[in-house]
């Protein structure tokens, strides 16, 4: 289950209920997909074959089926990051820069861990959402946020996307914004 660190204050949300009803205020989509029904040998594996992809993707159909239906997504794939993946530094820091996108970015964690940073609203600041195998989060169009990877290093994720070039980021620089929180 996914837990947040509110970083002005050091604060932990924890339990489904709490933290859907936190990030409601924030604007922020929570749901939980039953990651137990993706096979026992894709529950731990980072480095997947375009098979391997399709596999967990056509488990999931009817959830992300449903998720696209209610918000509008026309096209999804799947993302392995680990540290088998060529040039990993390099992608972790073009997405740990705060950053906006002209539609939501949504991850439906299949594998792993991951955590989204997100500007709250004012009273709030940035918080961390901690995500695992299950979590689904879409952080809103134009809220300024990054992803990065847990000290494991090892996620996979399904990424839906409204326009079908996918995301683009648009840098938002932002002082108020400490990194290493």
């Amino acid at each position: 289950m996914a837990e947040i660190k509110i970083r002005n204050t050091g604060e932990r949300i924890t339990g489904e209920q709490n933290v859907r009803s936190f990030l409601d205020t924030q604007e922020v989509l929570y749901e939980h997909w039953d990651a137990s029904k993706l096979p026992t040998e894709l529950q731990n594996k980072f480095v997947l074959s375009d098979e391997e992809k399709q596999q967990v993707l056509a488990t999931f159909d009817s959830d992300i089926r449903d998720l696209a239906a209610r918000r509008g997504y026309q096209t999804w794939d799947i993302i392995t990051l680990s540290d088998e993946t060529p040039n990993l530094d390099e992608l972790l820091k073009k997405f740990e820069n705060v950053h906006t996108h002209t539609e939501d970015e949504v991850r439906a964690i299949t594998a792993g861990k991951g955590i989204f940073i997100i500007k709250g609203t004012k009273d709030v600041g940035y918080f961390d959402v901690e995500l695992e195998a299950g979590d689904v989060i879409s952080v809103p169009e134009h809220k300024p946020h990054f992803f990065t990877l847990m000290d494991n290093r090892q996620i996979v994720a399904v990424r839906l996307f409204i326009e079908t070039e996918g995301w683009i980021a648009h840098p938002f620089a932002d002082p108020q914004f400490e990194s290493k929180n």
